[in-house]
């Protein structure tokens, strides 16, 4: 009788987890139906090509890894090594140190409170020319290199930091991202030592998310990753950062690139 109740007990928690994540699921399709965050990439098309800053100059001479101007496909294979910066740099880092030599742009303007447009405010200019240039690589391969030294530097540097534990709570990275079937209310955490999970996280973001009503980038992910962690403010743009995206998206290869997507 006892083991009976146990094996009825089980099936229905099997099939009211069943439920939930097909109401999840559901839920999930129901947002795909027109993406907002199509317009922050129109914006920012029209401020790649617009002259501006002291030097009124373009972006279109910026160089992403393929050569100057290309950006096709671009963001598939950042981050990685840039020889003009003796650094490996992702997507973001990359276009502000384009917008500062190219265009005259002031250093000191690339901080998380400049650029991370808050709740109902217009959305940065810089957040808008991410999604235009992942826009541009939509349905590229991901293929993040680790050829150069210090691009194996920094993919060692992520795992390191994916893997510390710290803060408050004891809390790391993999302390929600390294087994299957995890989730926090609707959200599954997506193991990311598996190759599956790990390009599906890597090539949806940047997402505009509906909760918030707002298009956000890949550097805010990790921003906000580590404020939920209850870890010191992660600096926009800094070796963490890029070291910890360099981790994912070579985790992620052979994924095709689907951002900016849409999330809860």
């Amino acid at each position: 009788m006892f083991v009976a109740a146990l094996c009825v007990a089980s099936a229905l928690s099997f099939a009211q987890d069943r439920t939930t994540q097909q109401g999840i699921a559901d839920y999930r399709a129901a947002l795909q139906d027109g993406n907002p965050a199509d317009l922050n990439a129109a914006r920012g098309e029209v401020a790649w090509k617009a002259k501006r800053g002291p030097k009124n100059l373009s972006l279109e001479s910026c160089d992403l890894g393929l050569g100057a101007g290309k950006v096709k496909g671009a963001v598939a294979i950042l981050p990685r090594y840039f020889a003009d910066t003796n650094k490996v740099m992702d997507l973001e880092s990359r276009l502000a140190h384009c917008m500062v030599n190219l265009q005259g742009a002031d250093p000191a303007d690339f901080t998380a409170s400049k650029i991370f447009s808050r709740e109902g405010e217009k959305p940065s200019m810089v957040e808008d020319i991410v999604a235009y240039l992942y826009d541009e690589s939509r349905d590229s391969i991901v293929n993040v290199p680790q050829s150069h030294a210090l691009e194996k530097m920094s993919y060692a540097r992520g795992k390191q930091m994916f893997y510390f534990k710290g803060g408050p709570f004891d809390f790391s990275c993999a302390a929600c991202h390294s087994e299957d079937g995890k989730r926090i209310r609707l959200q599954d955490l997506p193991n990311l030592m598996q190759s599956g999970p790990a390009q599906a996280a890597f090539t949806q973001w940047p997402a505009y998310r509906v909760s918030q009503g707002a298009m956000r980038t890949m550097q805010w992910r990790l921003y906000d990753c580590f404020r939920q962690q209850r870890f010191p403010e992660m600096q926009y743009m800094s070796q963490a950062s890029v070291d910890l995206i360099t981790f994912m998206g070579v985790n992620a290869k052979g994924g095709k690139m689907a951002a900016p997507a849409i999330k809860r």
